[in-house]
């Protein structure tokens, strides 16, 4: 189905632009906008759209689910949506009820460890985690002794030390310390850390790159209205090219995250075509983030970098999700060490069937 006849994302949109006008919410110092947007989606379901709907949630597809991540990034939303999405969903793979409210999931880096102790208790410490100062529960991959747990519990068993992104929303420590949970369940079996990061990495590139094809139409938009020396800028050269440049940038981010979004929705399984699919994306979008970025600020010139426009909203987002759920540079190193493994003759049909 075509993204412009999912109703998911078309309800998604409706709400964005009535609640998340980007210049709105530029000129809010108060964050009053952040209560009614968050109400409007909670209304809509959509903040539990993986979740079954004998588990609380909408229980819509992972396609429709990832389309949506897209639509949050073109509207560089900064409310924990993508965050609540990855926690139901989480929950959901061993059959735990999502509650109403923000959540969001932990461990969000790939070298943090949650415990479970003998008794039962989680402990351990996470860094990195998005709007953890402003969830109401946390969804955790837990490791015990007898395997891999998944975990509901409530912020206020946490210590939290807050934290700010480059984006300015809350990327925070998250320390358990014998936190009792209100539900723990078994993962299923093969159940992995790793999928959780993979899933966190597609949905991270998937917003980069909505945050990318933002920032191409604003900087065309700009560059039609801007004049220098008695022209639009956009009949320059110089910035023609440069354009083009941030047009190939979004392409290619857009690509690539779709195209692990789609391998993800139609697997039955986490498997190498996964992995190729999902770490691939997330570096790719990630060195776009860093490109597209320039490129807009630079054809904007001075007034792109001052806070009264709505560009850096964009282009600081897309430079703070490169790092969660594993950092460009880390997965250029995971990726790596699965070719050298495997072999580029054996992984070769999984990316040429693609």
């Amino acid at each position: 189905m075509a993204e412009s006849d999912n109703i998911v994302v078309e309800t998604a949109e409706k709400i964005f632009a009535d609640l998340a006008d980007p210049q709105t919410i530029n000129n809010d110092k108060t964050n009053a906008w952040q209560a009614p947007l968050w109400q409007a989606l909670s209304e809509a379901g959509l903040p539990l759209s993986w979740v079954a709907d004998d588990l609380g949630g909408s229980g819509a597809s992972l396609a429709d689910g990832f389309a949506l991540m897209g639509a949050a990034g073109r509207f560089a939303v900064a409310v924990p949506l993508a965050e609540t999405m990855l926690a139901g969903w989480l929950l959901a793979q061993a059959k735990i009820a999502s509650p109403e409210g923000e959540m969001t999931v932990l461990p969000a880096t790939p070298k943090d460890r949650i415990s479970l102790d003998a008794d039962g208790a989680l402990s351990g410490r996470a860094r990195g985690v998005p709007f953890a100062k402003t969830a109401k529960h946390f969804a955790v991959l837990a490791h015990g002794k007898d395997g891999v747990s998944i975990a509901l519990i409530d912020v206020a068993k946490a210590r939290i030390e807050a934290g700010l992104n480059v984006g300015y929303d809350h990327s925070d420590t998250v320390t358990l310390d014998k936190a009792q949970p209100i539900t723990i369940k078994p993962a299923p079996k093969g159940f992995a850390q790793t999928h959780l990061m993979l899933m966190g990495g597609v949905a991270r590139s998937l917003q980069i790159a909505g945050a990318l094809e933002s920032m191409l139409d604003i900087s065309v938009r700009y560059s039609n209205e801007r004049v220098a020396f008695e022209k639009k800028i956009s009949k320059f050269q110089a910035v023609q090219h440069n354009l083009a440049r941030l047009a190939g940038e979004s392409a290619a981010a857009l690509a690539a995250a779709t195209s692990a979004a789609d391998a993800i929705a139609n697997a039955k399984s986490f498997n190498d075509e996964i992995y190729l699919e999902a770490a691939s994306a997330k570096i790719r979008c990630a060195e776009a983030a860093e490109k597209g970025g320039g490129i807009a600020h630079q054809v904007h010139g001075a007034i792109g970098f001052t806070m009264e426009h709505i560009l850096h909203r964009y282009s600081l987002r897309a430079l703070a999700w490169r790092d969660d759920f594993g950092s460009e540079s880390y997965w250029a190193v995971e990726l790596g060490k699965l070719v050298a493994n495997r072999g580029a003759d054996e992984l070769w049909p999984l990316v040429a069937s693609r």
